[in-house]
């Protein structure tokens, strides 16, 4: 149920975002997921990767500040207000969502969500219940 990320600490500037990919490159791995978000003087790159502990280790031996922490993935239903959906039954069950970000499945017949919330187990708990699809570490960092 729980699908580990990593996040990278990047200064914001020119290249910085290069190196953090060349490193993951160089160490064999493929994204399955991503995001980037940034402020003025820093981003946050989010991954998921198939390896993360490989990837941690890459990454802060290239000098990167590294952390770990768990996400939810879940399918959502590729229709208006399939996410919204979603949301909501978080929200009935008293969950904070503290950020998501989505990708597609390669076959493109899906819409995969991740969701970082306050409690990564009751949350895929009550998602599960209400006959929502959360996806397995192994699946997801196979896709």
């Amino acid at each position: 149920m729980k699908v580990k990320q990593i996040s990278v600490f990047l200064e914001n500037r020119r290249g910085r975002l290069q190196e953090a990919l060349d490193t993951i490159a160089s160490a064999k791995l493929n994204i399955r997921a991503l995001s980037i978000a940034d402020t003025a003087d820093f981003g946050i790159l989010r991954l998921i990767l198939p390896d993360p502990d490989k990837a941690k280790k890459a990454l802060r031996k290239s000098n990167f500040t590294v952390s770990e922490n768990d996400v939810i993935v879940v399918e959502v239903p590729d229709k208006p207000g399939g996410l919204a959906s979603v949301l909501k039954v978080l929200n009935d069950a008293d969950m904070n969502v503290e950020y998501l970000y989505a990708f597609v499945e390669k076959s493109g017949k899906k819409a995969l969500v991740v969701l970082r919330t306050e409690k990564t187990l009751p949350a895929a708990k009550a998602l599960k219940k209400a006959g929502i699809e959360v996806l397995p570490s192994d699946k997801v960092y196979s896709l």
